[in-house]
């Protein structure tokens, strides 16, 4: 096996994990594929009680970061929100004295409920995944780390039925091990609308 060059921290938060068809699913393959490490927050934090400290010792163990969450009204679940605001903090994020997570890569994986033809101009949702999740791009700017599209899968309360798990699953893995061992294209990544390697050249062989 090729060595490790780029740990990734997933930060996992699903408020209702018993009713998800793909996120939980997604946690599950993470747990597996070496040089990942999967952060359940919801369950390490049920009173919202964060450890800032050992939130920052493990950012500054990984060269990336992932938020894997389903999307709640065009954003990520509230302790996503509670984490960016205790952990992120002036003098170690950004500003004087910051700087721990620059240089890092940084993206979100996530479902939607609704079908893709929603999102984006004549769609009643009106913008792209992308577009809604600016405020993420944003956070990574300030912080100096390079961003990269959301990997996302949408359709997700019919996606079993639809039988497009396990063909999701088997991307994301791949995109994982891709990340671990540096051989994802970032430039090229950096371009999309979203990050889908499966139609797009992006994973490099080896």
């Amino acid at each position: 096996m090729a060595p490790l060059r780029n740990k990734v921290l997933i930060l996992f938060a699903h408020p209702s994990p018993r009713r998800s068809q793909v996120v939980v699913p997604m946690a599950r393959v993470a747990e597996w594929v070496p040089g990942v490490t999967l952060v359940d927050l919801y369950a390490d934090y049920p009173n919202l009680d964060i450890d800032v400290d050992a939130e920052q010792a493990r950012l500054r163990e990984h060269g990336t970061l992932i938020f894997l969450h389903p999307m709640y009204w065009y954003s990520t679940p509230a302790m996503l929100k509670e984490w960016q605001d205790l952990v992120l903090e002036h003098g170690f994020a950004y500003g004087e004295g910051g700087g721990a997570l620059a240089g890092k890569t940084f993206f979100s994986a996530c479902t939607t409920g609704a079908g893709g033809d929603a999102f984006g101009p004549g769609g009643y949702n009106n913008f792209t995944v992308r577009q809604l999740l600016v405020p993420l791009e944003q956070m990574a700017a300030l912080c100096g780390m390079r961003y990269l599209p959301p990997f996302v899968l949408h359709g997700s309360r019919t996606a079993r039925a639809r039988g497009v798990v396990e063909a999701h699953l088997e991307v994301w893995e791949d995109l994982l091990e891709a990340l671990v061992h540096d051989r994802l294209d970032l430039e090229l990544a950096q371009q999309a609308d979203r990050l889908d390697p499966a139609r797009r050249r992006l994973i490099a062989e080896g």
